[in-house]
């Protein structure tokens, strides 16, 4: 009987660590297909995906000359991230952390503009992290 509980303890305890072991993956968080013109585009995220700790994004299809995003918090505070980068397609951003540990995201609000940039429209793909 000892043995069993012992093994029962190790499979649990090892169970519990494997759990904490696996690295957060990346979640799509939303797209958006861009137009031929200076525009903004939001995605709307909501709390029922969870907290998140970083942003990155992802570009396919044209590029775009993104300016900034800005992330809409639940409770109702906004970041200002400055991008200033033309995303090649295929290119992507930089890993965004966001400040005060894991936040809800309401939305996420792009500016941006493709004009003489790109014949194809451009995708933003979004991605978090918790």
């Amino acid at each position: 009987r000892i043995y069993e509980s012992t093994y029962f303890l190790i499979a649990i305890l090892s169970i519990f660590v494997m759990s904490f072991a696996v690295p957060p993956k990346w979640e799509r968080l939303g797209s958006r297909v861009v137009d031929f013109k200076l525009d903004k585009d939001i995605i709307a995220i909501g709390a029922h995906e969870g907290a998140y700790t970083k942003l990155k994004i992802q570009v396919s299809g044209g590029s775009v000359n993104m300016r900034k995003m800005v992330v809409h918090y639940g409770n109702g505070e906004d970041q200002n991230v400055e991008l200033k980068y033309n995303f090649t397609k295929g290119s992507g951003s930089r890993v965004i952390d966001l400040p005060g540990n894991k936040r809800i995201i309401k939305s996420v609000t792009f500016f941006y503009d493709t004009k003489n940039v790109s014949k194809t429209k451009a995708k933003i793909h979004l991605f978090g992290k918790h």
